[in-house]
């Protein structure tokens, strides 16, 4: 994937999320990023990455499980709801389609950072974060 392509992948996933919030006890927005690294997508990488403490907590879940509540419409959603609902349906869409090894990170308790990660055409590292609170 040469730099022009990576730049339109973040630019498409950018446009995916912006005025997306997480939803959670708390609605933090979403950040997209790239990691030029080549190796191992593992739990003891994104710590070290995301610059975590090495005991810290890590629950790995599939990116479906992590979305299924804000990616499911529901009969008493209205119209803001639905449309939301529709963003991320194409969010997932395009994270699928573009990332391949997807996996979600959630580091800690309480006050959790997710990292969304799949594996780009050139083998480095993309995803999406936020923070959910989960008491």
């Amino acid at each position: 994937m040469s730099s022009s392509e990576q730049e339109e992948l973040v630019g498409l996933l950018q446009r995916c999320v912006d005025g997306l919030l997480c939803l959670s006890e708390s609605e933090v927005p979403f950040q997209v990023f790239i990691w030029e690294l080549q190796s191992p997508i593992t739990p003891d990488m994104v710590l070290q990455q995301t610059q975590h403490p090495s005991n810290c907590p890590v629950e790995v879940v599939d990116l479906d499980q992590f979305l299924e509540v804000a990616d499911q419409e529901q009969d008493w959603h209205g119209i803001e709801e639905k449309e939301q609902v529709k963003r991320y349906q194409h969010l997932v869409e395009v994270i699928k389609n573009n990332l391949s090894d997807v996996q979600v990170y959630k580091i800690g308790k309480i006050k959790i950072d997710v990292y969304i990660l799949g594996r780009i055409a050139s083998g480095q590292i993309a995803g999406i974060s936020t923070q959910v609170v989960e008491t």
